[in-house]
């Protein structure tokens, strides 16, 4: 099973649940404020219809490898390389976080120890750099000297466990990306709405439910 949620501009979002195995559109709904809770309402529904899950892939939702501990998950390695990628620009100055870029790029083809062993070098040889604090002239408080290289060095240390899941589990055929919604469903949609952006939300939607219902890959 695959889920994600689409924002659009109007502030109203669309949280799809997908099998990646037959391309079948699950269930959805549409909500302005994306929360745990919608994701698990909607997992239960399926289940309560009698659906079996075998694992989960997700765009890394803050608070879903908990509510979903129950299950395999993956993370999306595309949104995870977008995370670092905002943190660190696609193409850094610094040497650390070249360095740290550097094994971002071998995600996919890496395994989960191999990549472990070279973030904990990596952070090794620059500990002392991402410990560095300085001071601020205008609060006097000590913060981080380079916050943005600890805080993608946190965020993949964070998501380390759910981002080798697809090759743990061999036999569930896990795509290891969030493209098969995110490019195979959401890409037309979003064309689709961008054609008839002068409509109303509440046509928008319609647009919407339409769209999913009759969706087949």
């Amino acid at each position: 099973m695959l889920l994600f949620m689409e924002k659009r501009k109007d502030k109203l979002g669309t949280l799809v649940f997908k099998d990646i195995t037959s391309n079948e559109i699950l269930i959805w709904r549409h909500i302005e404020t994306e929360t745990v809770e919608d994701y698990k309402q909607l997992l239960h529904y399926l289940l309560f219809l009698g659906y079996t899950v075998n694992a989960i892939i997700t765009d890394g939702f803050k608070g879903l490898h908990m509510a979903f501990k129950e299950y395999p998950i993956q993370l999306c390695h595309f949104h995870q390389r977008k995370t670092i990628n905002r943190y660190l620009t696609r193409i850094p100055k610094l040497s650390l976080a070249i360095d740290l870029q550097k094994i971002m790029r071998t995600l996919k083809s890496t395994t989960k120890e191999k990549f472990t062993k070279k973030l904990d070098v990596w952070y090794e040889k620059y500990k002392d750099i991402l410990l560095e604090k300085s001071i601020s002239p205008i609060t006097k408080k000590a913060s981080y000297t380079h916050p943005k290289v600890v805080s993608a060095y946190k965020s993949i240390r964070r998501n380390i466990p759910y981002l080798f899941t697809y090759k743990k589990y061999t036999d569930f055929k896990i795509d290891n990306t969030t493209n098969a919604i995110d490019g195979g469903v959401f890409s037309p949609m979003k064309k689709l709405m961008n054609i008839h952006s002068g409509f109303t939300k509440s046509l928008k939607l319609k647009i919407v439910d339409f769209y999913l219902v009759y969706y087949h890959k």
